[in-house]
């Protein structure tokens, strides 16, 4: 239940600067996040059908209702959405944001952008733009590319982008590709609790990430595999690039005796599906298929990182399901 300030201070005198001003028991305002007031990040997921046909458009996973923020948002800081792009014709990605990130899911095609040299984009690509004029994406066939940016956060805050703080960069599908299968080639790679690259941009040195406000992983479950918890304070934006059905995620709040997570909700993967995995909760990926699959987390963690308020945490080792 919301609970009432209990003193509004009267508006005499100097009424223009007392007018919004309110006081709260500490017990009752310290930590605004629950149902009713500041509602918390919900679980959820988004089918491939959202994206398998229809006509050229930008197609945002919007939780702007639930959280009460003032434009579309995916998180109280991001936003995700899908780009589909029929062959000819292009799409502008407009978004008052620091960082634009995105991921070919399928299709190829060019961006261009003026200030920027063009880029020729295709499937497994992904690159990422700061602060600027809208690209504009035109698809050479039928194409889907996720696309995230810190826009919300940028809505929150009441400022508009204006200083581009790393270069356009754009790591294709081959280098991503040939990284992976020399990190699955090392044999310490077994003892691992993640199997994934992190990229970053030697414009942040600090945080190692991808910008400097988010973080993006590409990763891989192997054939068999279960993941131990682990949990972080960032938003997770998850897209399932690839994957076969016995494929899935475990997530909650709390961990048992054994470290695995206590009463966990289910989210079973769809290749081109999406999910959201909110802060602070623990999770685990499962893959009891037979083929390897692979996902790419997007997380406000560059922020995280500056504020050195991520709080990384782990369970334990990797293990196998035989």
């Amino acid at each position: 239940m919301t609970q009432a300030p209990i003193h509004s201070i009267p508006t005499t005198g100097s009424a223009q600067w007392q007018a919004k001003a309110e006081l709260f028991d500490y017990r009752q305002a310290a930590n605004p996040v629950r149902a009713g007031l500041t509602e918390p990040i919900p679980l959820r997921q988004w089918d491939p059908a959202l994206h398998q046909s229809g006509p050229t458009a930008v197609v945002p996973l919007d939780l702007s209702n639930e959280l009460g923020c003032s434009a579309p948002a995916t998180s109280p800081g991001l936003s995700a959405n899908f780009l589909r792009i029929e062959p000819g014709e292009g799409l502008k990605a407009a978004a008052n944001a620091t960082s634009l990130l995105f991921y070919v899911l399928h299709g190829s095609g060019s961006l261009k952008r003026a200030g920027t040299p063009q880029l020729d984009w295709s499937a497994g690509d992904l690159f990422v733009l700061p602060a600027g004029e809208p690209p504009l994406l035109t698809a050479k066939a039928t194409s889907v590319l996720y696309w995230v940016h810190d826009g919300p956060l940028l809505s929150h805050l009441g400022v508009e982008a204006s200083t581009a703080r790393f270069e356009p960069t754009h790591y294709p599908a081959a280098l991503l590709q040939r990284e992976l299968d020399q990190l699955l080639a090392d044999p310490s790679s077994a003892r691992s609790n993640r199997l994934s690259l992190l990229l970053a941009n030697s414009d942040l040195p600090q945080s190692r990430t991808v910008t400097h406000t988010l973080w993006a992983m590409l990763g891989v479950v192997p054939a068999g595999a279960i993941q131990p918890p682990h949990r972080h304070q960032s938003v997770a934006l998850d897209l399932i690039i690839d994957c076969d059905p016995g494929c899935y995620t475990l997530v909650g709040t709390e961990l048992d005796a054994s470290g695995a997570i206590a009463n966990p909700s289910r989210i079973d993967w769809q290749s081109g599906g999406a999910f959201i995995t909110p802060p602070g909760y623990w999770h685990a990926h499962v893959n009891s298929s037979e083929r390897m699959s692979r996902l790419l987390p997007i997380q406000d963690s560059g922020l995280h990182t500056y504020l050195r308020s991520l709080d990384i945490r782990f369970s334990g080792g990797l293990q196998g399901n035989g």
